[in-house]
């Protein structure tokens, strides 16, 4: 896979499915290097005939939900000043129709339970700021007072334009399509509005997700107050009013509860993924999200959160009776799991994929998955029996895929450590490059995985695993290195690639490199500075200097404090920066000029650190790319990364 070959990476979203079981409506999205953006549309699967057509040609289709009779798809798409707003179109096809227009762009929706209402979360910016003034750009805008501890978001920038709560009525997909009538002579030009909606939260609350009660007389949201004046992850749930606004709390702060998905049962019944934040508020190490049900007094847990992962990837749940369905992230895969009102888990679809969203009805479910060969595919599961509806896959495998192989060592102190080898064809011995994952409670998986596709199509053997601190091994795994970082996962990391390195000939252990990204660039600094075998490094986005995090990071209030500590002689044992005189490997910065989960300061004060001390240093900075650089930026960024990575190893560890 070269590194022009993003494009044939397709993603499948969140897949909607219709009441009967008979079709299923997706979105798509792809790198396109000639528009330099990512790509989408929707697609619409006929479950009987397991074969799937394209349902809109817009350039930045997303998010579709389909209407309660079906007959109605919903879902955002880019304006053409990139906002995202919310459309509509008859669910066999047709023109799409416009439903909203709103200057900070919609971020969540959902029909009503008559399907005659959308109700949806858009951010609101101040008047005077983000375009809503003609001709005054970002440096004519006034000052900004902040009197919080959190003031801005990686992705988003500053947080003074919060999202509120809307609802709109759903206009009809085959009425007259709607224009703006010409101003009358001497009259003022007015701006007339497509289809009003109704604002049913104001002020400097940000509310996220939007989902109705049954009855469809309220809206349940998720607020959270920008301007905070303490470290607090706690979260509330509000149903508001869709008639008059009037809010009433679901769920309180004493409950401890971080929200990050909230969903209404057919029956009724609340349904959220949670987790716990500890005595401190802020406890969000290894979180443990967790299934709970609002049917009681209290919030009612129905999974393990030590066991059973439900956090992040794909974090939403569906309903196939009175079951719900959630995914958990498990050994590199993130598996498909049904879970009954009384808290029985089994599993509905596992395997080597990793599940990123799911729907059910009519006894079948649709997944969208990943896997070695496929970047994105949706498929479905009548009974026990899966069925691919696509095949999206293939134009990946025929530029070259090589499907990494599982191992397990065990280290130092007799701890399991997993991870992956992946291997060029031939007998080698080939130079090895080590990555690392950010997080760190993350976790590589098992899906098709760009970064280790190029190095291998260029030479080289890639080894990659899941140390302590990493998801999907158990909530255990995921905290041993809370304020301890550098120790056990630094020893894992090692273990296991010494194991696997020594076990394979083709593996050359006197020509090694090592990467990576966020807290694998800050385990990256570490390695470097504790051991000198590699002929280079690539310290990317770095975690790099604990004692400023907090300053300069969007999560720097709650973060390093949680990681790392505060005591600063505890703090300097885990900072790279605090021992990045010992570094002696050739080593490349790369990072983003608009990254603000680690901020551009982490990487220039260790670049110039490296630099004042002779140490051969590079600095690569991609200007308008914020911490998503690598997932989700510009693509002709991506491939300019790629290019300086392969020329940066090409030079200190060249291929022979």
């Amino acid at each position: 896979m070269r590194p022009t070959d993003i494009e044939s990476l397709i993603g499948v979203g969140r897949p909607a499915i219709s009441s009967d079981g008979a079709f299923a409506v997706f979105a798509t999205s792809r790198p396109d290097l000639a528009a330099d953006r990512a790509v989408g549309q929707l697609w619409r699967a006929d479950l009987a005939t397991a074969s799937s057509r394209r349902l809109t040609r817009g350039v930045e289709d997303r998010s579709p939900r389909l209407s309660p009779d079906d007959a109605v798809v919903a879902f955002l798409r880019g304006d053409a000043k990139g906002r995202l707003q919310i459309f509509v179109v008859g669910s066999s096809g047709g023109e799409p129709v416009q439903v909203t227009d709103r200057p900070g762009g919609v971020t969540d929706l959902a029909f009503s339970p008559d399907g005659q209402r959308l109700a949806f979360t858009a951010r609101a910016p101040e008047p005077g700021r983000y375009g809503t003034v003609e001709g005054r750009d970002a440096g004519a805008e006034p000052p900004r007072r902040i009197t919080g501890i959190r003031w801005h978001a990686n992705g988003l920038g500053y947080l003074d334009r919060p999202a509120q709560v809307f609802v709109v009525d759903v206009p009809s997909t085959d009425a007259e399509p709607f224009y703006e009538p010409a101003p009358a002579i001497d009259e003022p030009e007015t701006r007339v509005v497509p289809h009003p909606a109704t604002q049913l939260t104001r002020g400097g609350t940000s509310w996220a997700g939007v989902a109705w009660t049954l009855d469809g007389a309220e809206v349940l949201s998720v607020p959270d107050m920008i301007e905070t004046s303490r470290r607090d992850l706690r979260d509330r749930v509000v149903a508001i009013a869709v008639d008059g606004g009037v809010q009433r709390e679901v769920l309180g702060i004493a409950e401890n509860l971080s929200v990050s998905a909230v969903q209404t049962a057919p029956d009724g019944t609340v349904f959220l993924l949670a987790h716990d934040v500890g005595g401190s508020g802020v406890d969000f190490v290894a979180p443990g999200v967790a299934l709970f049900a609002l049917d009681g007094d209290a919030p009612r847990v129905l999974t393990d959160p030590e066991t059973i992962d439900l956090g992040e990837v794909g974090s939403h749940l569906s309903f196939d009776g009175d079951d719900v369905l959630v995914q958990d992230r498990t050994r590199g895969r993130v598996r498909l799991l049904r879970v009954t009102r009384t808290g029985t888990v089994t599993e509905v679809l596992g395997g080597d994929l990793e599940v990123n969203g799911h729907a059910a009805a009519a006894g079948r479910v649709v997944a969208s998955v990943a896997s070695p060969e496929s970047f994105g595919e949706l498929v479905m599961m009548h009974g026990r029996e899966m069925r691919a509806l696509t095949r999206f896959g293939a134009a990946a495998c025929d530029r070259g895929v090589v499907v990494p192989i599982d191992h397990e060592v065990t280290g130092r102190d007799g701890y399991p450590v997993h991870g992956w080898v992946a291997v060029p064809e031939g007998e080698g011995p080939f130079p090895v490059i080590l990555q690392i994952h950010g997080g760190p409670y993350a976790a590589y998986g098992v899906h098709l995985f760009d970064e280790t596709q190029v190095l291998v199509d260029a030479g080289y053997a890639v080894v990659y695993s899941n140390p302590r601190g990493s998801a999907g091994y158990g909530r255990a795994h995921g905290r041993a290195i809370r304020q301890r970082m550098g120790t056990l996962d630094f020893f894992d990391v090692m273990d296991f690639f010494d194991a696997v390195v020594t076990a394979d000939p083709r593996l050359d252990a006197g020509r090694v490199g090592v990467m990576g990204g966020s807290y694998g660039g800050y385990l990256t600094a570490w390695i470097i500075a504790h051991d000198h075998r590699f002929a280079g490094a690539i310290v990317e986005r770095g975690f790099l200097d604990p004692a400023s995090f907090p300053g300069s990071s969007d999560i720097g209030s709650f973060f390093g404090q949680e990681y790392v500590g505060t005591d600063p002689t505890q703090v300097a044992a885990q900072s790279p920066m605090a021992v990045v005189d010992r570094v002696r490997t050739p080593t490349l910065v790369l990072h983003s000029e608009l990254d603000f989960r680690c901020p551009l300061e982490q990487a220039t004060r260790y670049y110039a650190a490296l630099k004042q001390r002779g140490t051969e240093a590079e600095m690569l900075v991609f200007p308008g790319e914020d911490h998503e650089l690598t997932r989700a930026g510009r693509p002709q960024h991506r491939v300019q990364r790629f290019e300086a990575v392969l020329e940066w190893w090409g030079r200190h560890l060249p291929v022979t």
